[in-house]
């Protein structure tokens, strides 16, 4: 498969039936597209059951250094997932809650992007396109599970969010420090939900002598104030689109999903914030924050926030 095509999904039509016209009962992918051995149909299962993040979009991966709690990243063009399927009748079963949170991930992923200093007119397209597909999509699922279409606009949202991430545009604090709180048993898309909105925030408080953060946030602002699913949610919160800022329109949106917002709600306490934070600046994304992340103590001032 050439290099381009690595990434390409694929679609059942009709869900759960047929690939490209091939019946999935009879349907046997050579060694390459098998998962551990499996058949297709149970390696199909297994993935689009337990995941909905955006790693099967990339080669990078990250691990644990035992000793120091430390989570490092690794790329390697080998790693990435040669086949995708993506079927909105089977995801059906996975948990709500993990659905929910990988998603925001998803829109993590888009508004980093968006926020990026090095981003470009591609990359901001591309993510605004998967940020249009995610937020409704998530509130969606959240009020009937079962919608189905809903579902299938999540997992188009989800590759077009890696979009930028394969381009090469970095992401910042809320990667960055969502990766180390992985080590302490926070799940990758819970990390999004807490760090995202303060991360904003904070860029804003603290990048006044750079206007082009602010204005970056702006435009992702003016994008969840013209979905009429999103603006729902932000008019049951009260807010008002002349005072909230960025932080306050996901801070809307991830509690109307029921996901944690703070550290205290996944079990981390403030005695490790002092140690995260340093951990943090070794993170490959905390000098590429809008405001760079290069003291213990900038971190630290995040942390504190959502404690």
């Amino acid at each position: 498969m050439a290099t381009k095509e690595t990434y390409r999904p694929a679609f059942t039509d009709p869900p759960g039936k047929n690939l490209a016209g091939i019946p999935i009962s009879d349907l046997r992918l050579p060694t390459p597209y098998i998962s551990y051995g499996l058949r297709y149909e149970e390696a199909c299962t297994k993935h689009i059951q337990d995941t909905f993040h955006a790693s099967r979009y990339f080669s990078l991966a990250g691990g644990t250094e035992d000793s120091t709690h430390h989570k490092h990243g690794f790329l390697h063009s080998g790693m990435g997932a040669r086949l995708i399927i993506l079927d909105s009748d089977l995801c059906r079963t996975t948990p709500e809650y993990h659905w929910l949170s990988t998603g925001i991930r998803s829109v993590d992923h888009c508004v980093e992007a968006m926020c990026s200093l090095s981003g470009t007119s591609a990359s901001d397209a591309k993510a605004e396109e998967g940020l249009r597909l995610l937020l409704p999509g998530l509130l969606r699922c959240k009020a009937d599970p079962d919608d189905v279409e809903a579902r299938r606009r999540c997992q188009l949202g989800v590759n077009l969010a890696m979009g930028s991430v394969r381009a090469g545009v970095p992401m910042g604090g809320s990667h960055a420090i969502g990766h180390q709180l992985g080590p302490l048993g926070v799940a990758h898309g819970v990390t999004s939900c807490i760090m995202l909105p303060a991360v904003m925030k904070y860029n804003t408080q603290h990048g006044t002598d750079r206007p082009e953060i602010a204005a970056k946030q702006r435009r992702v602002q003016a994008i969840l104030w013209s979905e009429a699913e999103v603006v729902k949610v932000l008019e049951a919160a009260k807010l008002v689109r002349d005072t909230a800022d960025l932080g306050d329109l996901l801070d809307a949106v991830i509690r109307t999903l029921g996901l944690p917002r703070s550290l205290k709600d996944v079990g981390v306490s403030p005695d490790v914030i002092p140690a995260l934070s340093k951990r943090t600046l070794s993170d490959f994304w905390a000098p590429s924050n809008p405001v760079p992340l290069l003291e213990a103590e900038q971190v630290q001032v995040i942390l504190e926030a959502v404690a």
